[in-house]
């Protein structure tokens, strides 16, 4: 570790400066020599580290959300070019680039605090061994010396033996009981940081081999502060619960106020949104104007959760306008609720179909009375169709027999004629 942290030497000395900035102001509350002094100095340290990194957590959130998005045409480029490994991270840097983003994107903040990480052990690891580093002067290092947070010296570890102990002005038992709680907080806030990551913030509907990933480092991480921290200075912990406690606190940020699409997060802001939305149909801010505009940009493209939004929208009579606005419904462009943006068209009037009346009704109706001999239009004419239909069917039997008749006749004669139509004549010597 020493080694490590002796890599990372040129950044001592700003870290050092920044410590004993913040002892002067915490020495002037508490005392020089306390260990509320130095302890809230490096305390202040890792606020002001985690407030210059925030543009990059933003940064590393967007880049993590791109990765979940690009695992499955990860996957089917390895699949399709297992073979050529050189095509295949050709394909997957193009991929890269296409979608904007970068796998070290993601790991940023993580990189950038490691110096700091270092700098600090390497500082604390110069005051137990009594050393002057940086800033730290003759009269300051006999002050971190005689500093302790809950009975265990700041320079002092698990590991250290009770001679090197006793020499900082403490026991092995205090020690052993500070430095072992400090390392169960750090693993139990960075467990449960993981599992509100796994649990609230990650899509539901996709399974990737990132959400493996995350789910193993939920147990991998604990199970690593609790094999290095043993080796760390008393200092060093604070460093890391502090650290620790703050990405609890930002995540926790994150999940209520920007949570991944297609999560429980995400399901909780929205219903959240909906309900304050329907008592006072007002964006009152860019993120929020964002976050509709964004739900409407993706038409039938939206998860569950977005159309529960809109839907609940359509019901309360209001609308989300493409401009990231929500008003009440109008002759304007506005998000129906099948998902599709169109323009409201004017109701039209439906034609008035009669009511239909029941038996009783019909019946009661009053009829007209008929004069005897009188007959309805349609009986009479129903009579005299009867009528001519009957007359022309006597008269056609009537040329029936007379044909038949006249073929009769001609039979007998010496040519003979066909009733039929198309039948040839009988063969004289045939008759």
């Amino acid at each position: 570790m020493d080694t490590i942290a002796s890599l990372f030497s040129f950044i001592t000395t700003p870290v050092s400066w920044v410590i004993v900035q913040f002892h002067k102001l915490y020495g002037a509350l508490f005392g020089d020599d306390t260990g509320w002094a130095w302890g809230l100095s490096i305390v202040s340290l890792v606020i002001l580290i985690r407030i210059c990194l925030i543009p990059l957590f933003v940064k590393q959130i967007k880049a993590t959300r791109a990765m979940q998005t690009l695992q499955p045409e990860m996957k089917k480029i390895q699949e399709r070019y297992k073979n050529d490994k050189q095509r295949q991270s050709e394909e997957m840097m193009k991929l890269y680039k296409d979608a904007g983003t970068n796998p070290l994107a993601s790991c940023l903040p993580i990189l950038l605090q490691s110096p700091f990480f270092f700098a600090l052990y390497h500082v604390l690891n110069s005051i137990a061994s009594n050393k002057t580093i940086g800033f730290i002067d003759e009269a300051l290092l006999a002050s971190a010396q005689k500093a302790h947070i809950v009975g265990a010296p700041l320079a002092a570890k698990f590991t250290d033996n009770a001679d090197k102990i006793e020499a900082l002005g403490s026991s092995t038992t205090n020690v052993h009981i500070v430095t072992a709680v400090m390392i169960v907080l750090m693993s139990a806030s960075q467990f449960f940081t993981q599992r509100q990551l796994m649990t609230k913030n990650v899509d539901t509907t996709v399974k990737t081999p990132f959400m493996q990933q995350q789910k193993m480092l939920m147990y991998v991480f604990p199970i690593m502060f609790a094999v290095f921290g043993i080796n760390f200075p008393v200092g060093v912990l604070v460093y890391w619960l502090t650290t620790n406690m703050w990405t609890m606190g930002q995540q926790m940020y994150v999940i209520r106020q920007n949570p991944t699409p297609g999560s429980k997060a995400q399901a909780a802001f929205l219903e959240r949104f909906l309900k304050r939305i329907t008592m006072n149909p007002k964006v009152r801010n860019k993120r929020e104007r964002n976050l509709v505009k964004a739900i409407v940009a993706k038409g039938r493209d939206r998860n569950e959760y977005e159309r529960k939004f809109i839907n609940g929208l359509t019901k309360a009579g209001l609308a989300a306008q493409a401009d990231g606005t929500i008003g009440p419904k109008s002759g304007t462009a506005v998000v129906e609720e099948d998902g599709e943006p169109a323009e409201e068209a004017p109701a039209q009037p439906r034609r008035q179909q009669p009511k239909r009346q029941s038996k009783s009704q019909r019946q009661a109706q009053p009829t007209t009375p008929q004069r005897p001999g009188q007959r309805t239009r349609a009986s009479s004419g129903r009579a005299a169709g009867e009528s001519t239909t009957s007359l022309e069917k006597s008269q056609g039997g009537s040329e029936d027999k007379s044909s038949g008749r006249q073929a009769g006749k001609s039979g007998s004669t010496g040519q003979a004629k066909s009733g039929r139509k198309g039948q040839k004549p009988k063969h004289p010597s045939k008759k």
